[in-house]
């Protein structure tokens, strides 16, 4: 793959490219136009042999081209014929354009399958909070139809966590009352929810999780 076919070099040739090299080096600006001349065609068709594509082809020569005018000291007659040094350079960068271009795109296939498998989670998600909202709302609503004892004894027992117990002893209030004041509490936010017993959907309630709480179904020896 990283082999050029192309014609023998003449002694002259080797001539030309190092005069070519010499005025590069002495900042002749119109040494890197003779440069692009001189050897475009074997580095477009060695760049676009390696990459199958002409625009990238295109941009391995521009780069390869700028490298040499910006540092032509990294040519070393040791090493070679210039034009062999050259070509090897266009070869370099072509293979890495390759992986490059091939990391970018395992990036990119990768990003595309995360996003596939994190959509259905984020759409759950989405609704259940749009849900969790709904279901707060009408609670706090119902919440406000029960009188103050009771809305007092259900919002700390569900939103304080609180026992029936601890309850009673918040409010100083017999231990009786406020299971009295519960109960109550709880069949008039059912009716209001539309809960089991009222006729309505108990599927709502049950969702929600707004009328099921440890609190209301202690024993009478708590």
């Amino acid at each position: 793959m990283g082999t050029v076919s192309r014609a023998a070099r003449r002694p002259e040739d080797d001539v030309a490219d190092a005069d070519l090299v010499r005025r590069i080096r002495a900042g002749d600006r119109s040494a890197v136009d003779d440069l692009y001349e001189r050897f475009r065609r074997p580095a477009f068709a060695l760049a676009r042999r390696i990459l199958g594509d002409d625009g990238l082809a295109e941009d391995v020569l521009q780069d390869v081209f700028l490298g040499v005018w910006r540092d032509p000291a990294a040519y070393d007659r040791a090493r070679g014929s210039f034009a062999s040094w050259l070509l090897a350079v266009v070869h370099h960068k072509a293979v890495d354009a390759v992986r490059r271009e091939e990391s970018q795109r395992r990036r990119q296939t990768r990003a595309e399958e995360e996003l596939e498998l994190d959509a259905p989670t984020a759409t759950r998600d989405v609704e259940d909070e749009a849900w969790r909202r709904v279901v707060a709302e009408q609670v706090r609503a119902a919440l406000g139809e029960l009188s103050s004892t009771q809305r007092e004894a259900l919002t700390l027992a569900y939103y304080g966590g609180y026992t029936q117990r601890e309850v009673a002893a918040l409010t100083g209030t017999p231990l009786g009352t406020v299971k009295t004041r519960m109960l109550a509490g709880m069949r008039r936010l059912r009716e209001e929810l539309g809960g089991p017993g009222a006729g309505g959907d108990a599927s709502a309630t049950a969702r929600g999780g707004a009328l099921d709480g440890p609190a209301a179904f202690e024993g009478p020896g708590r």
